[in-house]
């Protein structure tokens, strides 16, 4: 296997740089950059050089010896200054030895799934560690990239590995008589795996918005202030405002994070009927996000009639309270003057954190999809097994589907073509 290296930290200016060595080659070829042998493991100060022993840098090294370091092989970090010169010189070297060469994005962390330091569920953890912009994120990836997933998907698969070779004695010895009856312990060990795994199902889409962000909708009529509350929410001014109806004809998103929870803010063009073809369309847009958001703010007077349902948890305020006699039971908000403001936000976070304590541990469809086809066999087991020992075998055959989708859902079997596409989105040092 071929020594690979890359930079660790952001490219740019910075006060530390870190380079990333390893393979069989990486103490080796760390030992000729800087002069000497290397304590393995352990860290030293050491004086960096070129080919021609021109002097590149002074760096702290640091030395992992497989099976002990990340990727489970020999690694090597560079700790250098935070030069982009420094960090070009030091690549330069590098990519001047034999076997050694430039890693491809994610390639760290492939080997590191490779070598059995990391499952899958974790590798796609560490991935959302990385893009985390919230604390609601942060905490969710360190729960899976701390092996929460797996230990589940573990606990489910020997409960399951268990009830299968019950039913399997019990196969292989129907012709002698078998004094224990296994049939109530298997089908408590199938319930019970069904019961974690039903709440884990349903948790996916709550967490999967905590990973990729909820969307709430500001939606109303022409001119009634959504670019404005839009501008005010985000402290800056994010939508052009005037008041002419109809300025805003594309959906506007603004990123925030509100009690650690990341949401997308989509200001929407007033709902009207209108003969302009160009507003039409973003009318039409703004239809479709907002049926589609998480959570939809109305803003609109008790007259106003608009032509998209009010759903559970919706927020309706009212608009323009600076200029207008509101009801003091009703919410009523101003953009310009930032009354309401404040209520306004609490709400929604309030009904988004809700639904996030929903989240279960497992955070993309591909979970969701695993643990569906465990579930459906599972049902399927225990409905068989209602028909008698005759049809054991149907039993165990729907069991050993279930433990297979476990073992897919930690990348134990099945997911070789998923590979490629999740380490694709990783950086070239990870």
């Amino acid at each position: 296997m071929d020594t690979i290296f890359a930079l660790a930290s952001a490219q740019g200016k910075a006060g530390v740089s870190v380079i990333r060595l390893s393979g069989p080659q990486a103490i080796p070829t760390a030992a000729v950059i800087s002069g000497g042998a290397l304590a393995c493991p352990g860290r030293m100060l050491r004086v960096l050089t070129d080919a021609s022993g021109t002097r590149i840098d002074e760096a702290l090294l640091l030395t992992f010896v497989g099976p002990n370091s990340f990727t489970g092989e020999d690694t090597v970090e560079f700790q250098v200054h935070g030069s982009t010169s420094v960090v070009s010189a030091m690549l330069d070297r590098l990519s001047s030895f034999n076997d050694v060469r430039l890693a491809d994005p994610g390639e760290f962390t492939r080997r590191a799934l490779e070598n059995g330091k990391l499952d899958l569920s974790q590798v796609e953890a560490l991935a959302d560690l990385i893009d985390a912009e919230t604390e609601a994120q942060r905490v969710q990836a360190q729960t899976v990239l701390a092996g929460g997933l797996a230990e589940l998907a573990e606990r489910w698969r020997k409960d399951l590995i268990r009830a299968a070779s019950l039913i399997e004695v019990t196969i292989d010895f129907a012709d002698e008589d078998v004094p224990v009856d296994v049939t109530g312990e298997v089908t408590e060990l199938l319930s019970g795996v069904a019961r974690d795994l039903e709440p884990q199902i349903v948790g996916v889409k709550f967490a999967e918005r905590i990973r990729t962000g909820f969307e709430v909708a500001i939606v109303g009529a022409p001119n009634v202030g959504k670019s404005t509350l839009l501008n005010a929410l985000a402290g800056r001014d994010a939508a052009i405002t005037s008041e002419y109806a109809g300025t805003t004809r594309d959906v506007i998103e603004v990123r925030m994070d509100l009690g650690g929870l990341p949401v997308t803010l989509l200001d929407t063009a007033g709902l009207r009927e209108t003969t302009d073809h160009v507003e039409g369309i973003g009318i039409e847009l703004t239809k479709r996000r907002a049926q589609d958001a998480d959570l939809r703010v109305f803003l609109q007077n008790d007259s106003e009639a608009i032509k998209i349902p009010v759903m559970k948890d919706d927020i309706v305020v009212l608009p323009k309270a600076d200029l207008n006699d509101n009801d003091q039971d009703s919410l009523a908000i101003s953009g310009k003057t930032g009354q309401g403001i404040e209520a306004l936000v609490a709400e929604i976070t309030m009904v988004l954190k809700e639904r996030a304590e929903k989240a279960g541990i497992a955070t993309r469809v591909r979970h969701r999809e695993a643990m569906g086809i465990a579930f459906s066999r599972l049902q399927s087991a225990q409905e068989v097994l209602k028909n008698g020992t005759a049809f054991y075998d149907v039993a165990a055959d729907d069991m050993r589907s279930a433990i297979r989708a476990l073992e897919m859902l930690v990348g134990r079997v099945g997911v070789e073509n998923l590979l490629d596409e999740i380490f694709s989105s990783f950086c070239l040092g990870k």
